[in-house]
């Protein structure tokens, strides 16, 4: 069932302070958007979010494909600032946690997530666009999947099926007695909560993120009315102050999540002793 149109804006324009309607606060309403084709109870189903999601993606390989599909060795603008994207994610975070020999073959990928996800968190930002992806919890959890399935395969691929559960349960004899009770802890935080959390950590503060970037904005426009003006000066300025803060929150969480993905690989290739 598609959403109701009428919870699809995230405020009512007309309502302002004294004019005799509450303060229409942002809600779960404001996260959903109503089909551009198709239906919920159909197999075709494409909104706003599908879009950016697909459109961040084009932007993205477009980016790359034109900065490097004719490379110099003195190179251009565009190529200098691919370049130093790519390197930021493979000197930076891959050889940083899991060195050259191991990280070179999973640069490409570590590089691919990390400029989505930022891509993702920007459309935040931008005019007309103005949501993030990445607080509609199936793209950080579909980004998680995949991290999960490459690093529980590496694990098992990397040291068998005995050695690669001894690696997820933290296996040490020296414990003694306390072992078993460990390896239960260290079973269920890897394959189960960090799984979890390396998802919602990036879903919870681009979910938050926006509420809070939508309570000002709209607060701003709700105080638009009589002495409430003055205090509409004030919610503006934090529009903007919440919309640098926001800049920063967004490239940190995509460096989070990369690192975290580079971590738990780390930890599958790493010697059990």
């Amino acid at each position: 069932m598609s959403a109701d149109p009428t919870q699809v804006l995230a405020f009512e324009t007309d309502c302002h302070i004294f004019s005799g309607c509450g303060f229409p606060g942002p809600g779960l309403h404001s996260f959903l958007f109503e089909p551009i084709f198709g239906d919920a109870d159909s197999n075709i189903y494409f909104n706003k979010t599908m879009l950016l999601a697909l459109l961040g993606t084009v932007i993205i390989v477009g980016f790359f494909w034109a900065a490097f599909r004719k490379p110099k060795v003195v190179p251009g603008k565009l190529q200098m600032v691919a370049e130093a994207g790519y390197d930021f994610v493979r000197r930076g975070i891959v050889y940083e946690t899991l060195g050259k020999r191991e990280g070179e073959k999973y640069v490409p990928l570590m590089v691919s997530i990390f400029f989505f996800v930022w891509m993702m968190n920007l459309w935040s930002i931008i005019p007309l666009a103005q949501f993030p992806v990445t607080s509609i919890i199936a793209y950080p959890a579909g980004l998680a999947l995949i991290v999960y399935i490459i690093w529980m395969s590496v694990t098992f691929k990397r040291h068998g099926f005995v050695g690669g559960f001894k690696n997820l349960t933290g296996y040490d004899k020296s414990l003694g007695p306390v072992l078993p009770l460990v390896m239960v802890i260290e079973f269920f935080s890897n394959v189960l909560v960090r799984p979890f959390t390396h998802a919602v950590r990036l879903f919870a503060n681009m979910f938050a993120g926006h509420t809070l970037l939508l309570l000002f904005t709209i607060a701003s426009w709700y105080l638009l009315n009589g002495i409430g003006i003055a205090y509409a000066g004030v919610s503006f300025v934090m529009v903007i102050v919440m919309t640098a803060f926001e800049l920063f929150i967004q490239a940190v969480q995509a460096y989070v999540f990369v690192l975290l993905a580079c971590a738990f690989i780390q930890g599958a290739v790493a010697e059990h002793h």
